[in-house]
């Protein structure tokens, strides 16, 4: 890799990556496993076409570090920051007690009888806590979009997931901030160790008071500013995770921590649904550079040396995890079906697994073997989970069948209660003088409006439902549910998004009003077949009211 230079090496990966996606795709292969198994390609156990040296190879030290290896870094706190990012207040408020149970539980079960399995197997005692702790905690980045693929997050079964995973990204932050709290392993005295951790937590909470306040005083007034201007907001709110992620440093606590509370003093703050689209796609990408990275350090001696712990630890997180949270669920009072779905999107270990086993190597309180084990734990359980729940309803008919449930002696009742969807209901983009007049009338006269702009301010105060988003991107479609609506009305003067609102509301074969706020665009939108072209030359409000009412919406 050397040879190639870093921008030619982290072009190499994405390359490598993309060319191996449509056969991941078709195997309905996790974009995490796809990355570890290019790395695997590209590296010392492959084609050695990426070298350990260039990839910033632990020892060095921070001054040896490549661009690679600091993109990788870059990919794990905007991740950390973007978890941060779904922990509002009302969300942490409203896991409920069976996430707080289940997920802490969990990882008290898993991490006792996993360090008891390994100590059990020859590995020292350091190791033994370092791969126990690894196990404890599931994949968020994998359950989500499994879920999200499968239209389960709103489920019941899905709410009750994602709780358990905000529950255990809490204990991630904890571990992190006791890793960072130890020191060097040479240093290592009770007293020495004592201090280092007492320092560790208060710099942590010291750290969480400023997010918490600044969300409360500081945030508001200046994001609502930038919100018109999403790129803006964009770069405003990195720029903050990157100033707490300096602040963590200078408290000798992880980078991670950092970012984590960044985002949780963004999420208080109502763009933050939107802020987290627009990161996101910035995340994947180093993401993929971490991942692929990391499988390009796995030794192949270590993992072949250790193939049997790694069987019967991958053993233990598929079958086991999934026991434990089938138990803890079932005690709860749910129904065979949620406890048994719920259990099975656990059934893996976590990308943060690997952070920890990144930092602890990087601490030198590991060796690049137990990485190679934990990685290869990483790709089988990943694998064979995403399965499980893809599949989830055959095998719950099967183990259901073969009488593997009963010992839990869950409830046997229907406790699904999907939320309501939104259907029949008006959707209105753009937040002017127009837009508010619109939402404000067609509510008055007993329709479901749903209110969309990209600034906060501009939907205070309105009636109905409102939603901070862009509708450029198509979760936002989905999330607004497009194709459920009676009508959809865009009062903006921006012609790339009308059109582009136009083109897939007339895929969708719904009703269109769209503002033709200058004549250049009339043909335009005529070609996507839109219903009734707001002309902003005529008496707009008579008008507009006059056809509405043709198309069936109530208006005076």
């Amino acid at each position: 890799m050397s040879d190639l230079g870093v921008i030619g090496s982290i072009g190499v990966m994405i390359v490598a990556a993309a060319l191996l996606m449509p056969l991941a795709r078709r195997l309905n292969v996790p974009s995490i496993v796809l990355y570890i198994v290019t790395g695997l390609a590209l590296g010392p156990i492959g084609f050695d076409i990426l070298g350990h040296e260039a990839l910033g190879g632990h020892g060095q030290g921070q001054g040896g570090e490549t661009a690679v290896a600091v993109a990788a870094e870059i990919g794990i706190v905007l991740l950390l920051f973007l978890v941060g990012l779904e922990l509002s207040l009302d969300k942490i408020r409203s896991v409920g007690k069976v996430a707080v149970t289940a997920g802490l539980g969990q990882v008290v079960f898993t991490a006792v009888i996993g360090f008891g399995v390994t100590w059990a197997m020859g590995f020292t005692v350091m190791e033994s806590i370092f791969i126990a702790t690894a196990l404890t905690f599931s994949s968020t980045v994998v359950v989500v979009k499994l879920l999200d693929q499968k239209k389960d997050l709103n489920a019941l079964y899905g709410r009750i997931a994602v709780g358990i995973f905000l529950v255990q990204d809490l204990v991630v932050v904890v571990a992190l901030t006791f890793l960072a709290g130890l020191g060097e392993p040479e240093a290592f005295d009770l007293a020495g160790v004592a201090g280092g951790l007492g320092q560790a937590f208060l710099g942590m909470i010291a750290m969480l008071v400023i997010a918490l306040v600044a969300a409360r005083y500081l945030l508001v007034k200046p994001m609502a500013w930038v919100a018109p201007s999403p790129a803006t907001a964009m770069i405003w709110s990195l720029s903050y995770c990157f100033a707490f992620v300096l602040g963590a440093e200078w408290l000798r606590l992880s980078p991670e921590i950092g970012a984590f509370l960044a985002g949780i003093s963004l999420a208080q703050l109502p763009m933050a649904h939107e802020l987290r689209r627009r990161v996101h796609p910035l995340m994947n990408f180093f993401i993929a550079i971490f991942f692929i990275a990391l499988g390009a350090q796995m030794e192949l001696a270590a993992a072949t040396q250790n193939w049997l712990p790694a069987v019967v630890l991958s053993l233990f997180v598929i079958i086991g995890n999934p026991f434990i949270f089938m138990f803890i669920i079932a005690r709860g009072g749910y129904s065979e079906r949620t406890s048994f779905m719920t259990s099975v999107t656990v059934a893996q270990i976590s990308e943060f697994s690997f952070i920890f086993m990144a930092v602890g190597l990087s601490a030198g309180l590991i060796d690049e073997a137990i990485l190679s084990l934990v990685t290869v734990i990483g790709l089988i359980t990943i694998a064979v989970s995403s399965y499980m729940i893809l599949y989830n309803e055959p095998l719950y008919e099967w183990v259901r069948k073969w009488g593997l449930l009963r010992p839990f002696r869950a409830a046997q009742k229907d406790d699904e209660k999907p939320p309501p969807e939104m259907s029949g209901h008006i959707i209105i983009v753009g937040m002017n003088a127009m837009g508010r007049y619109l939402v404000e009338q067609l509510h008055g006269k007993g329709e479901t409006t749903l209110a969309v702009d990209v600034d906060p301010g501009k939907l205070r105060d309105l009636p109905g439902k409102t939603l901070v988003a862009n509708v450029d991107y198509t979760a936002v479609l989905e999330e607004i549910a497009l194709e459920k609506a009676k009508l959809v009305i865009s009062t903006l003067r921006i012609e790339a998004t009308n059109n582009l609102l136009a083109y897939r509301c007339q895929k969708a074969g719904v009703p269109t009003a769209i503002h033709a706020f200058d004549a250049s665009v009339v043909e335009t939108l005529r070609q996507f077949e839109v219903d009734y072209l707001i002309d902003p030359k005529k008496v707009w409000l008579s008008e507009t009211a006059a056809k509405l009412r043709e198309m069936g919406v109530r208006l005076s």
